[in-house]
């Protein structure tokens, strides 16, 4: 029996993806768009892609996945100070898709793009002959020489996280176990909580302007927060970590309570795209309060100190800990 007759890649684009275009991309109909920068102003570029059953589930709902193909990217923006301008979008469809999925796909896309005012402007559909990949290259900008990069760090800075950290890492927990003891105690909306927050990441999008003034160092957290702090610190300096100072939900601090060893998750697990920062004590209230105004709590959860140890966390028992394996891996 013959198989649903699917729309031509010209079709699909015309379709999903040609209302989504920005300024300069043409409504798609050429092979490569235009993108000018503000006068005094850096391009800065960043690139992340996500694979069915490595990054997301196979059936999560098509306008989750959009949106987290989107917002890993719009995050590293974010942790470089800069504002989004556009995205190039390759696809990479598996055997089995539908006009359906496709549909939910770009809905949730366009949304996200419309949320971050940031326009496709262009990519490529292909047939993967395996799994899904969604790939995104995302265009922002920053005033000329002003990026905050990863490894500027200073000794005695004082390190920052936004917002809360291990929901997300939770959230795929409860996902895989969803009847595992430590998740009895928590009622349907702290379980909706971290299944979100696995499901949405949430760049920071509106703390840059603060991270630009003020962060010597920054990042976003990607791939746990024990692993990427190392990766930020670099050669020379080292960190301290006050775990109790580590802001968590409601819903992860509830589910720590019920099994203190998933506060090894919590550190560890990855998915938070919160940003990771460092900045010079004095200027620590200045960054706090700009960002805050922003909608967008900020912590100081430890500081840089001079050495090449792995990062230390001082566990809220009293005891201290190097965690060897702190990042999620992709090979």
């Amino acid at each position: 029996m013959a198989g649903p007759v699917r729309a031509s890649e010209e079709g699909l684009i015309a379709r999903y993806f040609a209302p989504l275009a920005g300024p300069g991309a043409d409504g798609l109909r050429d092979d490569a768009a235009t993108l000018t920068p503000s006068p005094g102003h850096d391009l800065v570029l960043t690139t992340d892609a996500i694979v069915a059953g490595v990054h997301y589930f196979p059936d999560d709902p098509p306008a989750s996945i959009a949106r987290k193909a989107l917002g890993v990217n719009l995050s590293d923006i974010a942790a470089k100070g800069a504002v989004p301008r556009g995205f190039l979008l390759t696809l990479a469809l598996p055997d089995d898709w539908t006009e359906d999925w496709l549909a939910g796909f770009s809905s949730g896309l366009g949304a996200a793009a419309a949320e971050a005012s940031c326009p496709l402007l262009g990519g490529d559909t292909v047939r993967s002959g395996g799994p899904a990949l969604i790939g995104v290259t995302l265009m922002g900008e920053v005033p000329a020489g002003a990026i905050v990069r990863r490894n500027t760090a200073r000794i005695g800075d004082r390190i920052c996280v936004t917002g809360t950290i291990g929901d997300a890492a939770l959230g795929l927990r409860l996902r895989l176990e969803p009847d595992a003891s430590w998740a009895g105690g928590l009622d349907p909306a702290l379980r909706a909580v971290l299944a979100d927050r696995y499901l949405h990441p949430r760049p920071r999008l509106a703390a840059a302007p603060a991270v630009r003034r003020h962060a010597t160092a920054s990042m976003d957290v990607s791939d746990g927060l024990a692993g990427d702090l190392a990766k930020m610190l670099g050669a020379g300096r080292s960190a301290r970590i006050d775990v109790a100072a580590v802001p968590l939900s409601e819903a992860a601090r509830r589910a720590c309570a019920a099994e203190p060893g998933l506060i090894e998750a919590v550190l560890t697990g990855g998915d938070d795209y919160e940003i990771l920062c460092t900045v010079a004590p004095e200027a620590f209230e200045a960054f706090r309060t700009e960002a805050e105004a922003a909608g967008v709590p900020l912590t100081a959860i430890g500081t840089v100190t001079a050495g090449d140890a792995p990062p230390c966390f001082a566990m809220t028992d009293g005891t201290t800990h190097v965690f060897v394996a702190g990042a999620f891996s992709h090979f």
